[in-house]
């Protein structure tokens, strides 16, 4: 070890010190996981024709309070895989994100897990149990899940698509969420095409990391990503990278943000956002408080982003109530309900296509 290495190992080592953010899972038994599986992820969603008829005429850009409280609320939601990063009590921030997800319209139950009722997945989990979870939801739930990682979950989010894209090894299992317990085939039946594919190639709609990088990156459970973070493969369709200004836990140790910014490895859309220095690494999923205004609900429903690959948002209105970290999560929500309608819409389309044969 070079003397240059040591107190950066040290720091790591001090950082973990208060206590790692992680759960000791105890999955259900062999009689109740059926009884689970049956009632909580069987979503045979069946809309009229009306209602699949304006869910078709959504746009998924432009999706209203009226659109959520309505329509929306009458259909199922894409899973959401939040990954707290690893120090305590970061993963009460992540829960303070999950809570204002179901408070701006998105169903609790595609945010939490049904076996034990967790919130989160922790970074220190393997990125291979997370991404067989992954398939093993999509295929029970047919609609494709979305990833948001903070700090060293953000890291974990990339380590997922590189597992989901091959990248780590040519075959992935599939884990049961309910057990905990890895499968024996790496396959799954597609929901949509009726076909066995393996769990390997498939593509996530979303996902998003936050604060990746910085010191954490010495610690050894994520040597593997050194040189590799900031590279997004093509497992997922649409992914941002979010940092703060000034963060030396995030990666932008000088105001250098520009070794902070993800590239797209193929075909895959990136997009990179700078957070402004008054933001906390630590809290910045704390999102809850911005369900107290109705303003700020409205502010948050009625934001586009703009479409550069590259930006530094400013809030430029007055809001009646505490708005902090509403730049974030702004940006993230928006994405959320972009691919929420995206994914209702095919997966109309693609049953359609495979009842009628056109």
């Amino acid at each position: 070890m070079s003397p240059r290495t040591l107190p950066l190992l040290l720091i790591g080592i001090a950082l973990l010190c208060p206590g790692c953010a992680t759960y000791v899972r105890h999955g259900l038994d062999a009689e109740r996981a059926p009884q689970i599986e049956r009632s909580c992820l069987s979503r045979d969603f069946m809309p009229s024709p009306e209602i699949e008829q304006k869910i078709l005429a959504l746009d998924p850009e432009h999706v209203t309070e009226s659109d959520l409280r309505g329509l929306l609320a009458q259909a199922p939601a894409p899973r959401i895989i939040s990954i707290h990063g690893g120090i305590y009590p970061v993963q009460e921030q992540m829960f303070g994100f999950c809570r204002f997800l179901v408070g701006m319209g998105y169903p609790a139950g595609s945010i939490t897990n049904p076996g034990d009722g967790t919130y989160t997945f922790s970074c220190y989990e393997s990125s291979e149990k997370i991404a067989g979870c992954i398939a093993w939801y999509y295929e029970r739930e047919g609609l494709r899940p979305m990833i948001v990682g903070h700090s060293q979950g953000g890291m974990q989010a990339v380590m997922v698509l590189r597992q989901l894209a091959g990248l780590s090894s040519p075959r992935l299992h599939v884990w049961n969420p309910l057990t905990w317990e890895q499968e024996e085939r790496c396959d799954i039946l597609d929901p949509l095409t009726g076909e066995r594919r393996p769990v390997v190639g498939l593509q996530l709609p979303y996902v998003s990391s936050l604060g990746a990088g910085g010191l954490t990156r010495i610690l050894p459970t994520q040597w593997d990503m050194i040189g590799r973070l900031h590279d997004v493969p093509d497992s997922v369709e649409e992914f941002t990278g979010f940092y703060k200004h000034l963060d030396p836990l995030g990666g932008d140790y000088l105001g250098y943000g520009s070794v902070n910014h993800f590239e797209s490895m193929g075909k895959a859309v990136v997009r990179n956002v700078r957070l402004p220095t008054s933001y906390h690494h630590r809290s910045i999923p704390n999102t809850e408080h911005l369900l107290r205004s109705q303003q700020i609900i409205d502010s948050i429903n009625n934001y586009h982003p703009n479409s550069q690959p590259f930006d530094v948002p400013v809030l430029d209105m007055k809001l009646d109530e505490d708005s902090s970290n509403i730049l974030w999560a702004r940006d993230v929500w928006y994405s959320v309900k972009k691919h929420w309608v995206l994914e209702l819409q095919r997966l109309l389309r693609l049953r359609h296509t495979h009842v009628h044969g056109r």
